[in-house]
């Protein structure tokens, strides 16, 4: 079965509620023009400035008396000059401020002028008892001696750490995403040979004692001396029939390398072996051939264990196991003869219907369809075989724990070539369907935003330009990420404002980036190649083309498989 990579959610085109028309400004504008903390800056505008306790006067304007310093002791000292009063950072030249603090538009603190942590936006007054942050911002209220508090300065300190400016983070593009390990999904990974993996699946070792039990109670009746020997010997057997079985997948592997089509890996499971070629012969010749080579060389295996036998004394361990390789080989290469789908002999009858029709997928329906019905016959046709004693043992034998295991066995070989016919039939549909599938029809089309800009104002710009896709650039406007689908429906409407794109994107790697010309069965190999939500889809020239979201592709793949044939 095809994977899709990645699954989302779409958000829909109608979701006008999730911009908002008036938007703040962009984060990345406001940090832009941050002031420095030793430079003068504008007041908050939300601040109300209280009573100046000196102001700037016309030169013909009487002086108020200005307020006597809360100790009673000296008079309010002199003006000082701009540059000299290392209290006044941030005020403005209208002279709200500190008293007897006006300065210069744009002068700035002395460079060699050092505070102290904790005098800073001291007035002169001694006493303050206001808690300060770190980067000297008063938090708490300030009271001069004698309790009397002090008037609050209309302008703030220095600026807090916060607003200082801060580098935007910088999306560095990671390694190139490499495939999962197969180990998980195929098993104990026993050799590559020819460079394909080779896995053996858990229910190897279940069908390996179900051998070494039945081949033993076989051998106590040939070979009563062995005792409990013979399980040793049958299960030397269960592993020699399995060899057997991996030499007939490889035959299968290197027909399908030599005919250039790639083998994602070998499998020895529960009945038999599976060579799972990821793409199709391009002939009905190639197919025909790909599928003989397996019960061919089966058919020689048995053959050579013929010969071997003729040397060997009848009777004897030796001789008993190669028997039972040449019978077992034999069995192997006659169903996998019958002609219906899974089964080699099915593939065969495909491709002979493909050839006198000219369509393959005239040829799939067929085998399939012969290979449902082959499992209807094993189902009823094996436990009977048994009991008439046409495979070897008497009636009389075939009787108790012997006729379930049989009518269990049959179930199961049924139940398999059932299920695969159908799992043929489906991926042949797919299979004419996936040229359908283009990368450049299922690509949404994007906008680029920058790193900091609010979720709110993106999507705004992505509704005017009729986008339904986000990409974030750096100031080059190259790609560093894709804003996930996923995350967007997550934030609720009243936090987009204050949600910056860069927090709800996917760094961009070279796996997720898609040429616009991919489609059908290589679109998905690159799909399945890098799991992800989203992929960016480029030109050839390396111009950003849009969005494609695995969600689109899966939906896409579900009417595909909708469509008659």
């Amino acid at each position: 079965m095809v994977e899709s990579g990645g699954t989302g959610r779409p958000r829909p085109d109608s979701e006008e509620s999730a911009e908002h028309p008036a938007t703040p400004a962009s984060p990345a504008t406001d940090l832009a023009h941050t002031p420095d903390p030793g430079t003068p800056g504008p007041a908050e505008p939300d601040a109300e400035p209280a009573p100046p306790t000196s102001e700037t006067r016309e030169p013909n304007e009487p002086a108020p008396a200005e307020p006597a310093p809360a100790d009673g002791g000296d008079a309010p000292e002199k003006p000082a000059a701009p540059g000299d009063d290392h209290r006044a950072a941030g005020t403005h030249a209208d002279g709200k401020g500190e008293p007897g603090a006006e300065r210069e538009p744009g002068a700035e603190r002395e460079p060699g002028a050092e505070r102290e942590p904790g005098a800073e936006g001291e007035t002169g007054a001694e006493g303050e008892t206001g808690a300060k942050t770190e980067t000297g911002v008063d938090t708490g209220a300030r009271t001069a001696e004698g309790g009397q508090p002090e008037t609050p300065a209309a302008t703030p300190a220095t600026p807090a750490t916060p607003a200082t400016p801060t580098p935007a983070p910088t999306l560095t593009k990671g390694p190139p995403p490499q495939r999962p390990p197969e180990q998980p999904r195929g098993g104990l990974l026993m050799g590559r040979p020819f460079g394909v993996p080779v896995y053996v699946a858990p229910s190897w070792f279940l069908v390996a004692a179900l051998i070494t039990w039945v081949f033993g109670n076989q051998l106590d009746r040939v070979l009563p001396e062995l005792g409990a020997l013979r399980y040793l010997v049958s299960l030397f057997f269960a592993v020699a029939f399995y060899a057997s079985v991996l030499i007939h997948e490889l035959a299968h592997t290197i027909a399908a390398l030599r005919f250039k089509l790639p083998v994602r890996r070998i499998q020895l499971q529960f009945f038999g072996g599976v060579s799972e070629i990821e793409k199709e012969a391009e002939t009905p010749g190639r197919e025909f051939w790909l599928a003989f080579v397996g019960p061919l060389l089966s058919l020689v295996l048995a053959g050579l264990f013929y010969l071997a036998m003729q040397p060997v004394e009848p009777g004897t361990v030796p001789g008993v196991l190669l028997a039972g390789l040449m019978i077992s080989n034999l069995i192997v290469a006659i169903f996998n003869l019958l002609p219906g789908l899974p089964l080699d002999g099915g593939r065969m009858l495909r491709a002979v219907v493909w050839k006198l029709t000219g369509k393959p997928m005239n040829g799939t329906i067929a085998a399939a369809w012969v290979g449902r019905a082959l499992a209807v016959s094993v189902l009823i046709g094996l436990p009977l075989l048994t009991q008439s004693g046409a495979l070897g043992s008497s009636a009389e034998d075939s009787v108790g724990m012997d006729t379930v295991t049989d009518a269990l066995l049959a179930a199961i070989l049924a139940a398999i070539i059932w299920t695969g016919a159908g799992n043929s039939l489906r991926m042949a549909r797919l299979r004419e369907h996936l040229p359908e599938l283009r990368a450049r029809t299922l690509t949404r089309r994007a906008v680029p935003v920058e790193t900091h800009t609010p979720l709110s104002e993106a999507l705004r710009r992505a509704n005017d330009a009729g986008a339904r896709a986000l990409v974030v650039v750096d100031a080059h406007g190259e790609p560093l990420s894709l804003v996930r689908e996923a995350a967007i429906v997550g934030v609720p409407e009243h936090r987009r404002p204050w949600v910056a794109v860069s927090g709800l994107a996917q760094d961009l790697t070279d796996g997720m980036r898609v040429s616009a010309e991919l489609s059908g069965e290589d679109l998905l190999d690159v799909l399945r190649a890098t799991p992800a939500t989203e992929y960016l889809v480029v030109e050839e020239t390396g111009e950003i083309f849009g969005v494609l979201s695995a969600a689109d592709v899966e939906r896409a793949f579900v009417k595909a498989m909708a469509r008659p044939s």
